[in-house]
């Protein structure tokens, strides 16, 4: 049994505990933007840092898997291809899986692009079959040699035209699923064009979307866990007590500095997600694997995230790699959806 899998079991079976915090790394960059998915070489002494090619960036991601600290690795079908190549998840415990669409609004980071300022549109790229099995689909029953893990995307926009397509796209996934014996975990991204919404408003449109669109889904269709911006403390803790059978996680959003980093992983955690599914925030990291392992004590709860920072500046000096900002700078929480819980923590 894979360590993601205990990890499930113990969760829906009540047995939670903060050693069953889940965290994956979101290496899947590449399917919404280019050369600008793969993040940049750590700067050194007398060197700046510089974009990754993709051969670096499968060596970051193999750097990962065999530090064995995340429990899921997300990333595209083409670059899983490479990683089986090379043996990346043989014998090891750390669950691939596979962006398996990609909406328009993950298109955003497409140079000289202007897909995002168009509400979401569904869009699916990933073969199934040929995602769980390679170029031959075999009799029904033989091992998945891929994966049989994905994550499908949704964003809501309060359209009605938009919705409907979004949700029928979401439909047709999850035939393709079920006739593949396809497990996947659901992402769903707040409105990505302007609203008339506050925070507080947003937050319940996004919770009360997400049970809509489930609550005709029979149990063995729905999704392993969800993926979730975090709206702050209110919205997360409406959404995971409501339904103890949907494990909530979050997403990480935007890079930020090294507190929001470890801010949002211990508010999520506080206020009843069970996971963290980062992407920017490890991949745009001096130095990822410092960042991880920091990552996993503060899920732990045996560091705060205050220290955790500090710590994690004391690693970059160690490593004799520059930081891209300034201890006293990279303290603050810039992210103002963790602002007011934190403030109340620190009060």
């Amino acid at each position: 049994m894979l360590r993601l899998d205990r990890k499930l079991e113990n969760i829906r079976a009540g047995r939670y505990t903060r050693a069953d915090f889940i965290i994956a790394d979101a290496k899947d960059g590449d399917m919404g933007s280019g050369v600008t998915g793969t993040g940049f070489t750590p700067a050194g002494s007398g060197s700046a840092p510089r974009r990754r090619t993709r051969p670096e960036f499968l060596d970051a991601i193999q750097a990962v898997i065999d530090q064995d600290v995340v429990d899921i690795m997300l990333v595209s079908v083409s670059n899983l291809d490479l990683l089986e190549q090379r043996g990346a998840f043989a014998d090891s415990a750390v669950k691939p899986a596979i962006r398996a669409n990609e909406t328009t609004d993950c298109w955003s980071s497409i140079r000289h692009g202007t897909y995002a300022q168009h509400a979401s549109r569904p869009f699916r790229t990933a073969n199934l079959s040929r995602v769980m099995y390679g170029a031959d689909r075999p009799t029904p029953g033989a091992p998945v040699t891929g994966t049989d893990l994905g994550l499908y995307s949704v964003t809501f926009v309060n359209d009605i035209d938009a919705d409907v397509r979004s949700l029928e796209a979401f439909a047709e996934f999850r035939r393709d699923a079920a006739a593949n014996n396809f497990k996947y975990f659901y992402e769903v991204f707040n409105p990505n064009i302007p609203t008339t919404l506050d925070r507080e408003q947003l937050g319940q449109f996004v919770n009360d979307c997400i049970l809509r669109s489930l609550a005709g889904v029979s149990l063995e269709d729905r999704p392993q866990f969800l993926k979730i911006v975090y709206n702050g403390p209110e919205a997360l803790e409406e959404l995971a007590s409501f339904d103890p059978s949907l494990i909530v996680g979050v997403l990480g959003g935007g890079a930020g500095t090294t507190r929001d980093t470890f801010e949002l992983l211990c508010q999520a955690e506080r206020y009843g997600a069970r996971l963290a599914l980062f992407g920017r925030k490890i991949n745009l990291a001096e130095e990822p694997l410092a960042l991880i392992a920091l990552m996993r004590e503060v899920a732990n709860g045996t560091i705060g995230p205050e220290e955790a920072v500090r710590a994690y500046h004391g690693e970059l000096q160690k490593a004799g790699t520059v930081s891209a900002r300034a201890l006293e700078e990279d303290r603050l929480i810039t992210e103002e959806a963790l602002k007011p819980a934190a403030s109340l923590r620190a009060a």
